[in-house]
């Protein structure tokens, strides 16, 4: 567990008590033992920045770093994965349920190489007899290239995009040839 192993305190309360306290046997061995109490956590407050810079932060802390940005960590993530995901939460977040944003994740975590498909385009005329283009099924499509399309990278890229897309957005993973 953090802090229980013993840190030297760096400011010893012994040293900031008036010259007759000092002298006082009992009390420099009372301040000593609280010394030995706040050592660890002195140290931990001297570090904070470390601890909240995911690039830095103890491995055993990073998920509670994640917790505290909106990130569900998989079992299935290595370490580098889930600093990446910390790191870039905040932007995530922003993007999230976009065609960017779902690529983007899937970029940082799917375990293959993946193109998301925008299911619509959106288009525009300041005539409004004018006929739109075709605008799409309104499906999601996830290419994954054959040679990473096994049914287990397929199944955990379906699984991440189910979480990451809009609920109303149906979607769809393709294996294919090769990614346009």
């Amino acid at each position: 567990m953090r802090g229980t192993a013993a840190l030297p305190s760096p400011h010893p309360l012994a040293d900031l008590l008036p010259t007759p306290l000092q002298e006082d046997p009992f009390v420099v061995r009372l301040t000593q033992g609280l010394d030995d109490v706040l050592g660890p956590a002195i140290a931990v407050l001297d570090c904070l920045p470390a601890y909240l810079d995911p690039a830095l932060t103890p491995a055993d802390f990073l998920g509670w770093l994640a917790g505290w940005v909106g990130v569900d960590p998989d079992e299935n993530w290595t370490e580098r994965h889930l600093r990446s995901l910390v790191a870039h939460a905040v932007d995530l977040h922003r993007h999230q349920g976009t065609t960017w944003g779902v690529q983007w994740y899937l970029d940082l975590v799917a375990p293959c190489r993946t193109r998301v498909v925008d299911p619509t385009r959106c288009t525009w005329s300041v005539d409004p007899t004018t006929t739109g283009p075709d605008v799409g099924d309104g499906v999601l499509v996830v290419r994954v290239p054959a040679a990473e399309g096994s049914e287990e990278n397929t199944r955990a890229v379906d699984r991440l995009v189910r979480a990451l897309k809009p609920a109303h957005v149906p979607h769809r993973v393709e294996v294919v040839d090769h990614l346009d």
